[in-house]
């Protein structure tokens, strides 16, 4: 059996699509369709723009969207048996499998990101990954750090075995880098995010886009989707509905998602976007399946 499996936000770079852009000309009428209903040119920012222009939430997250969605749409034959997405990328998954039209994902993705900037800009608030420490004492960590400086810190991507990146306010991720290399962790460091995604720091966003989601037209996904606050896969448009509400406020279970997969009989993993990263997780997460990219 075969999954596909979409890149969130971090595997954008600068140049991205162009190749696309410049050989298909589906991926062009694709592209130009985007540009009208952002409102602005996100192809010149994605073809020229340096890789901070890149770093803007609400351009990141289209961006990577579109590379993802419409790498997928000009291929011959997309041949899946399943389909997941990393944090954003469960917004491609969709499109991919027919739950969502390009259009009103791209729009959703839209509002997801300016819906997140704000909340970024109401909480000053960040992340962290954590190397090689166990699941379990990353968890008790953030606890208890959360319980003495009543601040907001959780675990929020669960990307692969002894790699978990934490979510919270800046006093409580300064306190968790020390505490959690104290623990024993191999490396503990702040990542280059404005907020703290995936916590509860991202409920004014979450309010936000679950006006938008119930607002929007789903379908049932020509195969399952294995979504990010389950790890389970969904066919039902409203429990895929609740779930991507839920998502920007619950943790990304990658790790549990990709054993689910396997366990259902995934063989073989295709990563549909820019970069490896999710290929390179994949591999950590089973050793016995194969991945590569389109």
């Amino acid at each position: 059996m075969t999954a596909y499996v979409f890149p969130g936000q971090g595997a954008q770079f600068s140049g991205m699509g162009k190749d696309l852009y410049e050989s298909s000309a589906k991926a062009k009428e694709l592209f130009d369709k985007a540009n009208d209903i952002l409102g602005f040119e996100i192809t010149k920012v994605m073809f020229e723009g340096t890789a901070e222009d890149l770093q803007e939430t609400k351009v990141t997250q289209p961006a990577v969207f579109l590379h993802s969605v419409i790498k997928a749409m000009t291929q011959e034959s997309l041949d899946a048996d399943m389909v997941a997405g990393h944090s954003l990328g469960e917004f491609s998954a969709l499109v991919v499998s027919g739950a969502l039209s390009f259009e009103d994902g791209l729009k959703l993705v839209s509002q997801r990101a300016q819906a997140m900037q704000k909340a970024c800009e109401i909480n000053p608030s960040t992340m962290a990954a954590v190397l090689r420490l166990e699941d379990e004492k990353v968890e008790s960590i953030c606890k208890a750090i959360s319980e003495e400086l009543n601040e907001v810190l959780v675990a929020a991507n669960y990307n692969c075995p002894g790699q978990l990146v934490i979510s919270g306010s800046d006093a409580a991720i300064d306190e968790a880098v020390v505490r959690m290399k104290e623990a024993g962790a191999k490396r503990a460091l702040k990542l280059p995010v404005g907020g703290a995604f995936h916590s509860p720091l991202m409920e004014p966003a979450r309010e936000q886009l679950a006006q938008a989601i119930e607002n929007t037209s789903f379908s049932t996904p020509q195969c399952p989707i294995y979504q990010n606050v389950t790890a389970s896969p969904s066919s039902d448009v409203e429990t895929i509905k609740a779930n991507l509400i839920a998502q920007l406020t619950a943790p990304v279970k990658w790790t549990q998602s990709v054993q689910k997969m396997v366990e259902d009989g995934a063989k073989s993993f295709i990563e549909c976007g820019p970069g490896k990263v999710l290929q390179g997780l994949v591999s950590k997460i089973s050793s016995e399946v194969e991945t590569s990219g389109i």
